[in-house]
């Protein structure tokens, strides 16, 4: 008799375990459902999409000439009063190291890399983009108050990565303008 009881809570013991395994693996299925209609719901509703239009460069003619010649990087004041920075981020420096920039003023990042792919992240602000060989980086950003932000370069990009790093110095509007008007192109590193 006692192994007719053995054998029943043999066999109800196996039933629950079998029960319980079913649950979890259910579970487990579900949490990756979820995952995957998240990941669908936000790229489909939500735009995270790719850029529709990409504008490429050469990054061996890079230097040479066109937008990112040396001369032509740093801050200037376009026709409709918006500011435009260009700069280059290669091993192991951001060129210009320091950027100038107004307050309360719409202001394009246009940004390019020659040689690997380096990260664009100005601290305490959304601005946060990759500089990707061959293609140039557009990012909008628009600073409320003067200040300072650190502007370290987040994407692994060789040996040198940790001594990679920029600033971007937040200026008054009018203190902007007066030092525009008599440089066309500005930095902090004069």
């Amino acid at each position: 008799m006692s192994d007719d009881t053995s054998a029943l809570h043999e066999s109800r013991g196996a039933r629950m375990a079998a029960l319980v395994e079913r649950r979890w693996a259910m579970l487990s299925f579900l949490i990756v459902a979820l995952f995957v209609a998240v990941a669908a719901f936000a790229g489909i509703h939500q735009a995270t999409m790719p850029q529709a239009r990409v504008e490429t460069v050469s990054p061996t003619r890079l230097h040479l000439g066109g937008e990112f010649v040396e001369t032509n990087l740093g801050s200037a004041v376009e026709p409709d009063g918006s500011v435009t920075v260009r700069a280059i981020g290669q091993e192991y420096s951001f060129t210009p190291q320091c950027m100038v920039v107004p307050a309360d003023t719409p202001i394009t990042f246009r940004a390019a890399s020659p040689d690997v792919i380096h990260g664009f992240l100005i601290q305490g602000t959304n601005v946060n983009t990759m500089l990707v060989p061959g293609y140039v980086s557009v990012i909008s950003a628009r600073f409320d108050e003067p200040g300072e932000h650190l502007m370290p370069c987040q994407e692994f990009c060789g040996v040198g990565h940790e001594g990679m790093w920029g600033k971007v110095k937040v200026i008054d509007k009018a203190e902007f303008l007066k030092l525009a008007d008599a440089k066309p192109r500005l930095s902090c590193v004069e």
